[in-house]
């Protein structure tokens, strides 16, 4: 069982910008990068042994409406016309993509993300799915991990029954927060009759897991009215439950220039209000996985970080650890061998890549043999708590102590500040140090320690 304790005096003197880590180099890291340099890392990819399987992520970019607090790569509109284009260039980048890779490695996980994937309509639904059936190698079986992100304002009972037929086992739905009021406020009016209807459409289809995101930190937010937002969820009995921190960065992200300042709440109640939602949440029966993710003890994620075998990567937690991840659509991010390549960030670069034959990244990194050494050093701190000196010794051939002595001497002061126990043989991860474990990661980020800003990143609370 995974144990969190909140410490308010710690995390406020810990709380400062840093990653998420569902990589390791970053996306801030990622340089100019080829399409040549991509197709070398997908033919390195299928010589390993045994073959490894593949995740596929598909970026529906399109949203009926705009949320103020979103972070995401989005294209806001009713022009209903776009997504048909759209889907004529991504079949394309399928059909290139699938060339790539061995027809034998079995596609163990998919997801649709966005932007609102559920935009499309059911015709689009089915067709993107039996496109990538026709090019990769799906799993029919209930062993499949193939979910995607519901915004329960666009669906139907009919949608849901369509995404079932189509393939989708897991859904994923946007709440936020049940408070018109902060609804209003950010442009978000979801009454919470029709997220009911939809998660019960998806326990009526058989939904292997259903799993319902929250942000705190939004305009005019208390701690009275989030509790009533947890014991609402909680009421609807999702698998699993996301508490993300709004991280107000309006210089970036232009709809964030919507939300008054001034209606946010402070960085006090947003501490009690995470406290709130940790101690809630595991009265309740979730356990604590990790940054923000709370699960069900039977649910997959739980069983997965007690027996090990938890990884992280852009969809957040997941317990598919040996896959590389084809990412397709407009900005996505691919995982793929020792790199990561990111497509072009706008629809015009995309359609001109494709146009040409050519496939659209535009940067990425492959990684160095100290970045595959610290990516191992994240997922184990991210996923398990724990870190093992022995096993990376014996993974990698050097010595820890030696290797890492600034990272070490770094580590004393949370020691003694009782976020982790430091020993000769391995770090072990305090309860009180479970919530600032993006803090413990950054230690060993040795791209972040070289930068001059992190204005990118998020703050932890």
């Amino acid at each position: 069982m995974s144990i969190v304790e909140f410490d308010a005096a710690l995390i406020r003197r810990y709380d400062k910008a840093g990653p998420r880590y569902t990589s390791y180099p970053t996306a801030v890291a990622f340089k100019a990068f080829t399409a040549a340099e991509y197709q070398a890392q997908a033919t390195k990819s299928n010589q390993t042994t045994p073959l490894l399987p593949l995740s596929l992520y598909f970026h529906i970019p399109f949203c009926d409406t705009v949320c103020f607090y979103c972070a995401c790569n989005k294209i806001a509109t009713k022009d209903r016309s776009l997504s048909d284009k759209y889907l004529t260039y991504l079949f394309r980048e399928i059909e290139m993509q699938a060339a790539l890779y061995d027809r034998s490695r079995v596609v163990e996980q998919l997801h649709w993300g966005g932007g609102t994937p559920t935009f499309l309509n059911h015709d689009e639904m089915r067709s993107l799915m039996a496109k990538t059936r026709e090019h990769f190698n799906l799993l029919t079986t209930e062993e499949r991990d193939y979910s995607i992100e519901i915004d329960p304002r666009s669906v139907t009972v009919e949608t849901i029954n369509v995404l079932r037929e189509t393939g989708f086992n897991r859904f994923s739905l946007g709440v936020q927060d049940v408070d018109e009021k902060v609804q209003v406020a950010v442009n978000r009016i979801q009454p919470i009759e029709q997220t009911r209807a939809v998660i019960e459409a998806c326990r009526a289809v058989g939904a292997k897991s259903i799993s319902v995101d929250l942000i705190y930190g939004l305009p005019f937010q208390t701690v009275e009215g989030f509790q009533t937002t947890l014991d609402t969820i909680i009421g609807l009995a999702p698998d699993r439950i996301s508490v993300f921190n709004y991280a107000h960065m309006p210089h970036l992200f232009k709809p964030q220039r919507r939300i008054n300042e001034a209606d946010l709440p402070s960085a006090e109640t947003k501490l009690q209000i995470m406290k709130l939602a940790v101690e809630h949440l595991t009265q309740a029966g979730y356990e604590y996985i990790g940054m923000d993710h709370f699960a069900k003890p039977n649910d997959e994620l739980a069983l997965a970080q007690a027996n090990g075998t938890l990884h992280r990567n852009f969809q957040g937690y997941t317990t598919h650890a040996d896959c590389d991840l084809v990412a397709m659509g407009v900005s996505s991010i691919s995982s793929v061998a020792n790199s990561y390549s990111q497509n072009a960030k706008t629809l015009d670069e995309y359609y001109a890549a494709i146009d040409a034959g050519q496939f659209p990244v535009i940067k990425g990194l492959v990684m160095t043999e100290d970045d595959v050494i610290r990516r191992h050093i994240i997922q184990e701190l991210t996923c398990q708590f724990a870190l093992d000196f022995a096993e990376v010794e014996r993974l990698f051939n050097l010595h820890f102590a030696e290797y890492f002595a600034q990272e070490l001497a770094d580590l004393q002061p949370m020691a003694e500040d009782e976020l982790l126990v430091l020993s000769t043989s391995g770090i072990t991860v305090t309860p009180r140090g479970r919530f600032l474990i993006r803090n413990i990661c950054m230690v060993f980020d040795k791209h972040l320690r070289e930068q001059t800003t992190q204005q990118r990143f998020s703050r932890v609370i």
